[in-house]
C-alpha cells in the first residue's frame, strides 16, 4: 500500500471527526442555539454515566479473554511512559515560556496526558471501516480495535485522575490564591484613597480592642483547647498531619476513580470476557443473557457521535474566552503533537523489536 493510499485511509476518520465537530460547533452558536452549555454539560454526564460504560462492557466482554489480558501487559507500561515523558516535556515548556504561576500545573498536566482520551473510540472504528484498511477484516478489526481502545480509555482515566487531576487542582488553588490576593490589594488601595476621619479611626481601635478581649476570654474559658491548638501548630506535627491528609486524599481519589462508571464498565467487561461460563451467558447463539449484551451495545453505539458533538460545541466557548498567550498554546501543541508522538513511535517500535507486543499490528497502532 503506497503512501498516498495510506494517507487517504488515515485522513478519512479525521475528516469524519471534523465534520461532526463542526456540526456540534454550529449547533452551539448563538445563531442556532440548539446546543447551549447546559445541554452539553447534561449530555456529557449522560455519556460518562451511561454510554461510555456500556460501550466498554460490550466491546471488552465480547472479545477479551484471560490470555488477551496477560498479553496486553505493555499497554499500562506504555501509558506510564507517556505520562512520565509528557510531564517532563511540559515542565520544559513551563520553564522556557514562563506562563502565569496558576497555569503551570495545567500546562504540565495537559502535556503529560498526551493524546489519551475518547478520540480512540472514534478513530479506530473509522479506520477499520475504510475499504482499504491495512488491518484486515472490517468486523474483526472493529470488535478487537474497540477492545484495545476501551482498555486504553480505562487506563488513561486512572492515570488522568491520579496524576493530571492533582496538577490541575494545584493550579486551581494557586489561581484562587492569586485572585484573593489581588482582591485584597485592590481593597487596601481603595481604603487608602479615602479620607480617614477620627470617627472611623476610633471604630477601628474599638474593633481591635474587642478582638483582643475575645481571644483573651476564650483562652481563660477553655485553656485545654488553647493548649491543644498551640501544640497542633508545631511545625513537625503540622508537616506530619499534612502528609497524612495528602496520602488519604490520594487514596480516596484512586478509589473514586475505580468506582467511576467507565472504569466499572471496563472491569465488568474484563470479568465477563475472562470468565468462560460468564462469557457463554451473553455471547453466542442461544445465550440466555444475549439480550443484555445487545442492549448494552445499542447504548454504547451512542458514545461516539455524542462525544464528537460535545467536542465541537466546546470549541465555541474556548475560542470566545481564551486568555492564554498564543505562544503558550503553540508550545503545548508542539509538545503534544510533535515531540510526544516522535518519542511514542520510538518506544513502541523498540518494544516490538524486543518482543513485548502481540503480533496484531492494530495493537501497535493503538499504542502509537
Amino acid at each position: 500500500m503506497g503512501f498516498w493510499t495510506l494517507f487517504e485511509v488515515a485522513s478519512m476518520p479525521i475528516l469524519q471527526v471534523l465534520i461532526i465537530s463542526l456540526l456540534g460547533a454550529f449547533l452551539a452558536t448563538d445563531y442556532c442555539k440548539l446546543f447551549p452549555e447546559d445541554t452539553r454539560r447534561s449530555l456529557n454526564k449522560l455519556v460518562f454515566v451511561v454510554f461510555t460504560p456500556s460501550l466498554m462492557f460490550a466491546s471488552l466482554a465480547k472479545t477479551v479473554t484471560l490470555q488477551d489480558i496477560i498479553s496486553w501487559w505493555f499497554m499500562p507500561v506504555n501509558m506510564g511512559i507517556t505520562f512520565l515523558v509528557g510531564g517532563m516535556v511540559g515542565w520544559f515548556v513551563v520553564k522556557i515560556l514562563r506562563p502565569k504561576p496558576h497555569l503551570e500545573g495545567l500546562i504540565i498536566a495537559t502535556c503529560s496526558a498526551g493524546n489519551v482520551g475518547n478520540l480512540l473510540l472514534i478513530l479506530v472504528p473509522a479506520v477499520c471501516n475504510e475499504d482499504r484498511s491495512p488491518f484486515g477484516n472490517r468486523d474483526v478489526c472493529n470488535s478487537v480495535g474497540l477492545s484495545y481502545a476501551s482498555f486504553s480509555m480505562a487506563l488513561g482515566g486512572f492515570y488522568i485522575w491520579t496524576i493530571s487531576y492533582q496538577m490541575v487542582k494545584s493550579s486551581a488553588v494557586k489561581s484562587k490564591a492569586l485572585e484573593a490576593a489581588e482582591e485584597f490589594v485592590s481593597k487596601v488601595e481603595a481604603n487608602n484613597n479615602l479620607d480617614a476621619t477620627a470617627q472611623t479611626q476610633l471604630l477601628k481601635e474599638r474593633k481591635e480592642e474587642g478582638a483582643i478581649t475575645t481571644v483573651a476570654t476564650k483562652e481563660v474559658e477553655d485553656p485545654e483547647q488553647h493548649a491543644n491548638v498551640s501544640q497542633e501548630s508545631r511545625p513537625k506535627q503540622e508537616g506530619k498531619g499534612l502528609l497524612w491528609v495528602n496520602v488519604v486524599a490520594f487514596l480516596r481519589q484512586i478509589l473514586k476513580e475505580l468506582m467511576a462508571p467507565p472504569t466499572l464498565g471496563a472491569i465488568a467487561g474484563f470479568v465477563f470476557g475472562a470468565t468462560v461460563w460468564l462469557r457463554k451467558l451473553i455471547i453466542g447463539e442461544g445465550a440466555p443473557l444475549r439480550v443484555m449484551q445487545d442492549s448494552t451495545k445499542l447504548l454504547g453505539d451512542a458514545t461516539i457521535p455524542c462525544i464528537t458533538l460535545i467536542i465541537g460545541g466546546n470549541l465555541i466557548g474556548g475560542l470566545r474566552s481564551s486568555k492564554i498567550k498564543p505562544l503558550v498554546i503553540v508550545g503545548v501543541v508542539c509538545a503534544r503533537y510533535i515531540i510526544l508522538p516522535v518519542i511514542g513511535i520510538w518506544v513502541v517500535k523498540a518494544a516490538a523489536k524486543l518482543g513485548f507486543l502481540p503480533s496484531d499490528p492494530l495493537f501497535s497502532y493503538v499504542l502509537m
